[in-house]
């Protein structure tokens, strides 16, 4: 199971993951924006306030995604 280690949100509701084996990869959050309790993102400040916890991201403790998820569903960074 990968871990997320770091997280930065971006523009366009984006966010940079860097992984626990060092990859980075961008999770486009705009499709869960009109979503059950993702919809709370949609607010910009609620968005950049994404950090990490138990090796993955969450807002406010209350939404969160499955690391393993975030993993296989964004696309890696070209650097």
């Amino acid at each position: 199971m990968r871990e997320v280690i770091d997280v930065k949100p971006m523009e366009d509701y984006q966010l940079l993951l860097t992984f626990d084996n060092k990859e980075k990869k961008i999770k486009d959050m705009k499709p869960y924006l009109n979503k059950g309790v993702f919809k709370k993102l949609k607010e910009k400040s609620v968005f950049n306030s994404v950090k990490i916890s138990y090796g993955t991201i969450c807002w406010d403790d209350k939404i969160d995604l499955c690391p393993d998820s975030l993993y296989e569903t964004s696309k890696p960074v070209k650097e």
